[in-house]
């Protein structure tokens, strides 16, 4: 195979693989829903993983070895799982995460999703992102370079679309918080001023995933968080590029997906968001090395 392109026959037959995946293991949240018997805490009080986490995973992983078997994963639950050629690193990696939104989801709130996206050479090029109880499904694919004009970004069978908005003070914006806010300094506290000030408003949903998914349909013109995993972001990243937007480090460099740390947005308002996000951390005298 060779692993410097991937044609977008190619991604389409990975995504549907991956969005047979997703929908399986949406199948099994649903069933599970609000019959919640095993309940744990991993690393704070909310964050949480629970029978329903892992049964998805489980039907998830079952596919993509039966279907993808020379690819390599990274699993929220089970960690890293290696390529038939027995290499844990691959130019091909997905990286999933069973349920996003666990503490929403444990709460009744329907605002969870499964979010599978593909890195390929580390680059997001493949998501799926599905919301059962919302009866969303996203897609997206990151088409090579002159190989594609047609519409790669999708909710159910709408096309996506990000906004037109070109200010802040007209921008509806997401975020989120570290799971160890109150034992951080650096827990967006001060972003989240910076931007409340400057902007329509700002919500605080919980799932990643999802947040990356309405900035890709408009909703949201910007989403900023950091201390995430590449399951958090890779498959909402792939889906808001498919749509016309724009993602990055915090500092405006090309997104690291283990960096921790994601700007995305509609493309017009990029640079605003990564100039108010430098304004807050020269006042706080850091640079958050490793976490932009």
């Amino acid at each position: 195979m060779d692993t410097s392109r991937a044609s977008l026959a190619d991604l389409k037959h990975y995504l549907q693989v991956a969005t047979e995946a997703a929908q399986a293991g949406g199948v099994l949240l649903m069933q599970h829903r609000g019959a919640l018997s095993q309940v744990r805490v991993k690393s704070a009080s909310g964050d949480l993983v629970t029978e329903a986490d892992l049964a998805s995973e489980r039907a998830i992983l079952s596919r993509f070895k039966a279907a993808l078997p020379t690819h390599a994963i990274l699993a929220e639950e089970s960690g890293a799982h290696p390529a038939d050629n027995g290499h844990t690193e691959s130019d091909y990696l997905w990286a999933i995460d069973p349920l996003d939104g666990t503490l929403n989801y444990a709460h009744g709130l329907p605002f969870f999703c499964v979010s599978i996206g593909l890195l390929i050479r580390g680059k997001p090029r493949v998501g799926v992102v599905y919301a059962p109880a919302l009866n969303h499904l996203y897609t997206g694919i990151v088409a090579p370079e002159g190989d594609s004009a047609e519409a790669l970004a999708f909710c159910n069978d709408a096309a996506l679309q990000v906004s037109i908005a070109d200010d802040l003070k007209t921008s509806l914006l997401a975020t989120g918080f570290p799971y160890h806010r109150s034992e951080l300094s650096d827990n967006n506290y001060a972003e989240f001023m910076y931007f409340a000030d400057r902007t329509q408003d700002i919500r605080r949903p919980g799932a990643a995933a999802l947040d990356l998914c309405f900035v890709a349909s408009g909703c949201y013109e910007g989403y900023w968080e950091q201390y995430l995993n590449p399951w958090d972001v890779v498959a909402g990243a792939a889906i808001v590029e498919a749509a016309g937007g724009q993602i990055s480090a915090y500092n405006g460099d090309a997104l690291d997906p283990y960096s921790g740390a994601i700007v995305a947005s509609n493309g017009h308002i990029h640079s605003l968001l990564i100039e108010g996000l430098q304004q807050v951390a020269a006042k706080k005298g850091s640079s958050h090395a490793g976490q932009r």
